[in-house]
């Protein structure tokens, strides 16, 4: 297998820590998107990262499909529990701190139009998804030592890349001032090797 990936994805990191959790071996291409020569429409035709090539070359895309899939082909640290209850717990959680990456990313890309041509609106939007959904992750999380239920799960995964993708290209949200136990949280995860192996190059 191969995973075409961006090094500064989210949604790419997020596949890259369930690899190395279930200890699955993958050949990482990086690639960008927003690259002039890139490949990665001829593997996913909306052009977006990450991509998973299996060994006869089908192709998955969209880190939700792509980890779900993962977790089915090895039993190794399972990440999404099998009761339907819980997995629909695990996978809420997932939506949610994908959410906040989505308009995280958005803010990003309208930031890279001209300062005339940028929709403040738009801005103050995609901004006020983020403020809400750091709220909810608090809210959420409370006082427990994971994110969902007992256990280390995707729902920790998806919320420390959400995290790691605010410190990287939008430092100046101080979630970490208002939300210690998001804070301790993402401070337990970054002592594991499959986060630190994974902590994005500095922008």
């Amino acid at each position: 297998m191969k995973l075409i990936a961006s090094l500064t994805s989210p949604y790419a990191r997020k596949v890259r820590i369930a690899l190395a959790e279930k200890k699955i071996e993958c050949d990482l291409i990086e690639q960008s998107p927003w690259s002039s020569e890139t490949t990665v429409p001829s593997y996913n035709p909306l052009g977006k990262v990450p991509v998973l090539v299996l060994d006869d070359g089908t192709t998955l895309f969209d880190s939700r499909v792509i980890v779900e899939y993962l977790d089915t082909v090895s039993p190794v640290s399972r990440l999404i529990p099998e009761p339907n209850r819980q997995r629909i717990g695990v996978r809420r959680w997932e939506a949610l701190a994908d959410g906040i990456c989505d308009a995280a990313v958005a803010i990003v890309l309208e930031n890279k139009r001209a300062a005339k041509q940028r929709d403040k609106d738009w801005l103050l939007r995609q901004q006020h998804k983020v403020d809400l959904g750091l709220q909810e992750l608090a809210r959420e999380l409370g006082d427990k030592a994971w994110c969902y239920g007992e256990a280390y799960s995707l729902a920790d995964i998806a919320t420390g890349c959400a995290l790691g993708y605010l410190d990287l290209r939008h430092p100046a949200i101080d979630w970490r001032g208002h939300y210690p136990n998001l804070v301790k949280l993402a401070g337990k995860l970054s002592k594991r090797p499959s986060f630190a192996e994974t902590t994005p190059p500095a922008a």
